[in-house]
């Protein structure tokens, strides 16, 4: 394992495995801090942490690491989120988490859909027939409620768009819906807004574009007009993922706009995604997304604050700072961050992980060196 990766995958194990091991045992809600502003949060942050975590964190479960420790470490966490999906989906668990009450469900059933899409031997077939039962009702469970007239909309149709993966009935209009009314809501150059109004925040990669990428990619064959949309919302992706990487400052910075920024690194899921699937923009090679998101990991999960002592991550950007967090915020809602570590999908073999360090596009600019200029969509 090269140190880049090595590195990776210890930041990557660090933000996961308290809750995965606390979950598998069946003792998340037990042990689990539930940082927060309001106390109605408590309800929603384990399942928050739950889905949130896996969702980054799929296709490396869904690999073969050659390497003999990764190797190791990866058979570990096969078996701890098989034990982590019973116990968070049983109803007789201590730890049955909550598909049914309330709103902010419907958003991390989502999560745990689009986790399930990535990883579909990892966390779906290898699962007991009847974990396999507990799952399909919990994804249903969310049906019940309208979500809102915004990025909202994704969430219903990833959920339906899981079902229709794993061979059960499905709802095509809520799939339809969400599809049609976000190219309503297209407004150019790779940018998508938030509902009716742009919004200036990173939601076109914590949610809007991942989850279009991914729901096309799967359903795209079940209806021609959905088809026909694949090619869009792919290069409006690839043009969003340049927009990210153009972003990082030398120092690994980003700007702070917008809601949610305690996600910390998951403001960087689609450009981790697009380079997962292969598809960066030609002007913007591995190498340097690699350097870029490893120089913001670096920068962030290093910050004094950012864990606990027990090792749970605690709200803010860099290190704590719980005024960053909005009333919807808690500890579970943090581990969106793990979105960053997608490409760890990919093998140690692969350009990504092999190719020789190269600067990425503001390094290159503030150090006056040979820039691509920039053209929009």
């Amino acid at each position: 394992m090269n140190n880049t990766r090595a590195y990776w995958i210890e930041t990557m194990h660090r933000i996961a495995v308290p809750v995965l091991t606390a979950l598998a045992a069946r003792k998340l809600r037990a042990t689990m801090p539930v940082e927060r502003k309001r106390d109605e949060q408590i309800a929603y942050s384990h399942l928050e942490a739950f889905a949130r975590t896996l969702v980054g964190i799929a296709p490396w479960l869904e690999s073969s690491p050659s390497d003999p420790e990764e190797a190791r470490l990866h058979k570990y966490y096969g078996e701890l989120v098989r034990a982590a999906m019973d116990a968070a989906t049983d109803p007789d668990s201590p730890d049955y988490l909550n598909f049914t009450t309330g709103y902010q469900p419907i958003v991390d059933t989502a999560f745990l859909a689009h986790a399930i899409l990535r990883a579909p031997q990892a966390l779906w077939h290898s699962l007991e027939p009847r974990v396999q039962v507990n799952v399909v009702h919990a994804l249903k469970a969310t049906r019940s409620r309208k979500p809102g007239f915004n990025n909202w909309l994704l969430f219903s149709a990833m959920i339906e768009t899981a079902l229709f993966a794993v061979g059960e009935e499905w709802d095509r209009m809520r799939v339809d819906y969400a599809l049609r009314q976000h190219e309503q809501w297209y407004l150019g150059d790779g940018m998508y807004s938030d509902g009716p109004h742009y919004h200036a925040d990173y939601y076109n990669s914590f949610v809007i574009q991942p989850m279009m990428v991914d729901i096309i990619e799967r359903v795209g064959g079940e209806a021609d007009d959905w088809a026909q949309m694949a090619a869009p919302i792919l290069a409006r992706a690839q043009r969003y993922a340049a927009v990210l990487e153009r972003s990082i400052s030398p120092e690994g910075t980003f700007p702070v706009t917008g809601r949610s920024i305690a996600y910390r690194f998951g403001a960087f899921q689609l450009l981790a995604q697009v380079a997962l699937r292969g598809e960066l923009p030609t002007a913007v090679q591995p190498a340097q997304v690699r350097g870029a998101l490893s120089a913001v990991i670096r920068r962030l999960i290093e910050a004094p604050g950012t864990f606990d002592e027990a090792g749970w991550l605690q709200i803010g950007l860099c290190g704590h700072q719980p005024e960053l967090g909005e009333p919807y915020i808690s500890t579970g809602s943090l581990y969106l961050c793990s979105a960053v570590f997608l490409p760890l999908g990919l093998p140690a073999e692969d350009t990504f992980w092999s190719s020789p360090d190269a600067p990425w596009t503001s390094q290159k600019a503030w150090s006056g060196l040979y820039v691509d200029i920039d053209k929009a969509l």
